[in-house]
C-alpha cells in the first residue's frame, strides 16, 4: 500500500470531530467510505465530510475493493464482530476503546489478527498527544526522581433521568453494549496511560458498586495496581456526585517532587520539585486523535511500529475486569 483509504464503521458522534476529519488531514491517508445502519445518517455524514461513499451495511464497506483499512467506531458490543470480519477480508483495523466488552472478546480479536497476519491497533490515542508525551519524558528524565506512587481521582456529575433518555448516554451505561458503565467508557484512557508510563502490572484489585441505583451498571470504582517496577497506583472513579464536586486529577509522586495533571479537562502539567513549581501548557488539539492516526497510518504503511497493539488493548480490558470483579 502507498496510501491508506479508510472506511469507517459507525460514523457517530465520536467521529464528528475527534477522529473523522483527521483521516483526510494526515499524509497518505484518505477517508473514502462510511457506514451507519441508518442510511440517511450515513449519507448526511458523508455529505458534510466530503466522503464519496456511504453504506448502511458493514459487510459492503468491508468488501469495498477501494477500502484498504477499517476504523471500527461502533459501541463496544460490536467491536469483536466487525474487527474480525475486516481482518478476515485482509484489511488492517483501527478500533475504538474500550477494545471490546470483555477480555475474552479482546483476545479473540488479537488471535484473529495473528492468524491472518493483519495489523490491529487500539485507539488509546492519548499516548500520542504532545501533552502526555511530555509527561512520559518527564518520567524518563527523572525530573521528580524515582516514582513511588500515583493517585487518580475522576468524579463526574450523576446522569439524571433526563440525561439517560439520550441515546448517547444510555448505551454507555448498558452493560450488554458497553461491557460496564462509565468506568468502562472512560477509564481505558487513564489506565492505558498508566501502562504507557509504567509498564505491566504485578497485582490488581478493586471494588465496584452501584451507589446511585439509576441504571444497572456500577457507578463507583476504586482500583489499585502494583506495577512490576514497584510503583503503586490508586484510583477513584465516581459517577454519582454533584456538579460542584467534579474532579479530574492525577498526581505522580517521586522521591524529590510530583507531577500533577488532568486527563480529560485541562491542558496544563504542573511539576513541583523541592518546593519550586513549573507549569507546561499545551494548545487544544482540533482533532484529538490526529497524532495517533498519523502513527497508525505510518504503521499500516510499514514506516513505524504499532502505537498501541491489540495485546495492550486486551491487557487494559483485563485490568478493568480485575478492578470490577465481584
Amino acid at each position: 500500500m502507498k496510501k491508506i483509504n479508510w472506511g469507517i464503521i459507525g460514523c457517530g458522534d465520536v467521529t464528528e470531530f475527534k477522529s473523522g476529519p483527521a483521516f483526510n488531514k494526515v499524509s497518505n491517508s484518505n477517508l473514502i467510505a462510511v457506514m451507519r445502519r441508518d442510511m440517511a445518517k450515513a449519507k448526511d455524514y458523508a455529505y458534510r465530510h466530503n466522503v464519496p461513499k456511504w453504506y448502511s451495511n458493514a459487510e459492503q464497506l468491508i468488501n469495498d475493493p477501494e477500502v484498504n483499512a477499517v476504523y471500527v467506531a461502533t459501541p463496544p458490543s460490536s467491536h469483536e464482530m466487525y474487527t474480525i470480519a475486516a481482518l478476515a477480508a485482509g484489511k488492517p483495523v483501527y478500533v475504538e476503546k474500550p477494545m471490546s466488552v470483555n477480555t475474552d472478546a479482546a483476545i479473540n480479536m488479537v488471535r484473529a489478527a495473528a492468524q491472518k497476519n493483519i495489523k490491529l491497533v487500539i485507539a488509546h490515542y492519548r499516548r500520542e498527544q504532545p501533552f502526555f508525551k511530555k509527561i512520559k519524558q518527564l518520567i524518563i528524565d527523572k525530573v521528580i526522581g524515582d516514582i513511588r506512587f500515583v493517585k487518580l481521582d475522576y468524579c463526574k456529575m450523576v446522569l439524571n433521568q433526563e440525561a439517560l433518555k439520550e441515546n448517547k448516554n444510555a448505551w454507555r451505561v448498558d452493560t450488554s453494549i458497553a461491557g460496564g458503565g462509565l468506568f468502562h467508557d472512560l477509564a481505558p484512557h487513564q489506565l492505558d496511560l498508566m501502562l504507557y508510563f509504567f509498564g505491566d502490572a504485578e497485582k490488581i484489585n478493586g471494588v465496584a458498586v452501584n451507589q446511585a441505583g439509576l441504571y444497572a451498571a456500577d457507578d463507583m470504582v476504586a482500583g489499585n495496581i502494583l506495577f512490576k517496577n514497584g510503583i503503586v497506583f490508586s484510583g477513584i472513579w465516581s459517577f454519582g456526585i454533584e456538579k460542584t464536586s467534579e474532579r479530574d486529577w492525577c498526581e505522580i509522586t517521586g522521591t524529590i517532587g510530583k507531577i500533577e495533571f488532568p486527563v480529560f479537562d485541562g491542558r496544563t502539567i504542573t511539576v513541583t520539585v523541592n518546593n519550586t513549581t513549573q507549569q507546561f501548557t499545551f494548545d487544544a488539539l482540533q482533532h484529538v486523535q490526529q497524532p495517533m492516526i498519523e502513527k497508525v497510518v505510518a504503521y499500516f504503511l510499514n514506516e513505524a511500529g504499532n502505537p498501541c497493539s491489540g495485546e495492550e488493548g486486551a491487557l487494559i480490558m483485563k485490568w478493568m475486569e480485575a478492578m470490577t470483579r465481584k
